[in-house]
């Protein structure tokens, strides 16, 4: 699958100038892109499903028919079916891993990739025209082009490649994101648009009128994608484990920045909780690779390469054991699907059964011989084991035949058993049976162990049933997260003709541009100019010529005659008015008014069809109090904790209305309208 590579019309410094890469044809009928249609095509029928279950619940609530709650009780058990039927084929999808993995794979377990977030397509026209003409006082249509512009970039955020450039395609719109709120999304002006994505465990649709979400989902998109470029790499080969080593610490760091930055998302697979868990998968996989990255060149059959093999698989099982550890943990066991948690359990089995096999093989393979260091070799045993049976000591083990066939035969049993358990999980999980690459090498591990244990078998010794002691984790190199250098893509801002953001911003508030008529005296204009862009005015006399036609100091020229000079410095606008003759030149000129926003209002969220209000700032009702002055300001902590200094942030989500002093109910008053082509009910309940 290629990049199209488009005409932009505008230099972006990320890239070719002129281009940028767009995403993936998004009807190319490759595996990835047919999984992720089949993600979409369950996504919407989940939130149809989600509807018919809110109006069934707002008639159960309005009804006292008997007859009709019984039809509408039937009506909910129908459509509460049909909601689990799907959420099972999500969890399907999300189990397919064999789609990511590389075609020449044979030799290695699968690795579990993030599935990315699907979103609604968002069309900034209207509002942004609308704003550049209301606020900035130009003409909205000259902006076309670049509306379109950003418009296709995010269209082309849905269906990235999965390399590098597709890594670059969503760095870059996340990169113009900030820029974009910064010129449109003001605390106190909601814009109308409403970005809508959906949960990639629950199908759950979240809708937001802030770019917090927005931002939050092409975070979570690019670990994704990190994370599907490493399950893809050829770990085969050094260069391959090296890329997929690095995508998985990418992908973990990406996720960690997710996690630090925006605590309060709505949509629960960027939860806290749900990232910390992301993350420990992303880093046990990491450790996987560099496991396999050390084994790749061959494990020489030495007594201390042995047992340092032994160690680092100790460590990847323990990892895998944590991550199993918090997927099993609620509500996260709830939302993750099978296959991950089975996966996990596998391998925390099978690693942990490789290193006893590792320990085993160094024992009953290698004898201590006098050419031996035995200094060392007490020392390397010593640090492979936590604790040692009564009256047992790594010198023993090492010099007496017997007792170090007893312990290594130990080990080999340990190894068995956990083969055997690795085995059993396999099987309990239908997804999993489809790996037959799994089912081949959990298979071949556990014959191996077999044919250790034979091999040093006697028939005519009693069973011992001495239990191996646990073998300590120990790893060179430990996986460590990475924020990768494209999260801060240098871009250009698509809206630059407005003018400086510094003062051309949503937040700011000017006058509209006026014309002055500047008529110099003496070659003196009767002001001087501060060297920013816009160029201010500043040490105006009173008594200049340009002063009485309505020239203010701190005024910011924006215009001289027929030349725009917002991105001009002092130089360049001294230099268009040093011509000027007697008959003067007309300016355009702003002032600045006061931008202090008022409280922000009541805010909610959309998700799943469930106004959920996530601002600190919430009116207490009181049916016996009639006084408005005595009603308080109280703070509601939701469940995610909003802190003081997301207060203004919040108030660009969707506006409740507030309480009405005249005793009517805020709840009965009608809310705002949602976009008509996904109507919510107010008073459903989050599936």
């Amino acid at each position: 699958m290629t990049d199209a590579i488009l005409p932009n019309g505008i230099k972006d410094s990320g890239g070719d100038s002129n281009y940028f890469k767009k995403g993936c044809n998004p009807f190319a009928q490759t595996g990835r892109s047919k999984l992720q249609s089949k993600r979409a095509s369950v996504n919407q029928q989940i939130i149809k499903q989600m509807r018919m279950r809110a109006g069934a619940e707002n008639l159960l609530k309005a009804t006292s028919n008997n007859k009709v709650k019984e039809m509408v009780l039937l009506e909910l058990s129908y459509v509460n079916s049909n909601l689990q039927l799907l959420m099972g084929q999500l969890e399907g999808l999300n189990s397919s891993v064999e789609v990511y993995q590389n075609t020449q794979e044979t030799a290695n377990i699968p690795l579990i990739a993030l599935g990315l977030k699907e979103t609604k397509e968002v069309d900034f026209s209207t509002p942004f025209k609308d704003i550049i003409l209301e606020h900035y006082s130009e003409d909205g249509n000259s902006f076309e082009d670049e509306i379109a512009d950003l418009m296709d970039l995010r269209q082309a955020c849905r269906t990235p490649s999965r390399n590098e450039a597709g890594v670059e395609l969503l760095a870059k719109y996340f990169s113009h994101l900030p820029m974009m709120e910064s010129r449109f999304f003001s605390p106190t002006r909601l814009t109308g648009i409403f970005f809508t994505w959906y949960d990639s465990f629950t199908g759950v649709p979240v809708c937001q009128q802030n770019l917090s979400l927005e931002k939050a989902s092409i975070l979570f998109n690019m670990a994704a994608l990190y994370s599907q470029i490493g399950t893809r790499s050829d770990r085969q080969t050094i260069v391959g484990l090296q890329e997929a080593i690095s995508s998985f610490q990418k992908a973990a760091g990406i996720l960690n920045h997710l996690k630090e930055t925006f605590t309060h998302t709505p949509s629960y697979d960027m939860s806290p909780a749900m990232l910390s868990m992301l993350i420990r998968m992303m880093l046990a996989q990491a450790q996987e690779c560099l496991f396999e990255k050390t084994a790749l060149p061959g494990i020489r059959n030495q007594f201390f390469s042995l047992l340092k093999m032994a160690q680092e698989a100790a460590k990847v099982s323990e990892i895998y054991d944590q991550v199993h550890q918090s997927m099993i943990q609620t509500p996260i066991k709830d939302n993750v699907p099978f296959f991950w948690s089975t996966m996990s359990q596998v391998k925390t089995n099978h690693y942990r059964s490789m290193a006893h096999y590792f320990v085993a093989s160094a024992l009953l393979d290698h004898q201590l011989g006098p050419s031996d260091d035995e200094d060392q070799q007490e020392k390397t045993l010593s640090q492979v084991y936590d604790r040692l049976p009564e009256g047992c000591s790594p010198l023993d083990i090492l010099k007496k035949k017997d007792e170090r066939e007893r312990i290594g035969k130990a080990h080999i049993r340990r190894a068995i058993l956990g083969h055997e358990e690795a085995l059993r999980i396999y099987s309990l999980c239908h997804h999993l049976n489809k790996l037959e690459v799994l089912q081949d090498i959990l298979k071949a591990s556990h014959k191996r162990s077999l044919n250790k244990y034979t091999e040093n078998e006697r028939e005519e010794e009693f069973t011992d049933y001495m239990e191996a002691p646990d073998i300590i984790s120990k790893t060179e190199h430990r996986a460590e997260m990475e924020v990768p250098a494209t999260t801060k893509v240098k871009v250009t801002d698509f809206f630059q003709r407005l003018g400086p953001l510094s003062v051309f911003s949503a937040k700011q508030r000017w006058t509209a541009p006026r014309a002055i008529r500047l008529r110099p005296e003496d070659r003196d204009l009767g002001f001087t100019l501060k060297s920013e862009t816009p160029v201010q005015v500043v040490s105006l006399d009173p008594l200049c010529p340009a002063a009485a036609d309505g020239l203010k100091e701190g005024d910011y020229i924006v215009a001289v005659g027929d030349t725009d000079c917002k991105w001009m410095g002092v130089s360049d606008v001294m230099r268009l008015l040093k011509d000027v003759n007697e008959e003067g030149i007309d300016i355009q000129v702003i002032s600045m008014m006061d931008s202090n926003p008022p409280m922000p209002t009541k805010s909610a969220t959309f998700c799943g069809n469930l106004p959920k209000t996530y601002s600190m700032i919430c009116l207490a009702y009181n049916d016996d109090d009639k006084n408005p002055k005595s009603r308080k300001v109280t703070k509601k902590s939701s469940f995610m904790s909003w802190g003081l200094k997301n207060k203004l942030k919040s108030a660009s989500t969707l506006s409740l209305p507030t309480s009405d002093h005249s005793g009517a109910l805020p709840w009965n008053k009608p809310c705002p309208t949602f976009p008509s082509s996904s109507s919510y009910n107010n008073d459903s309940v989050l599936y």
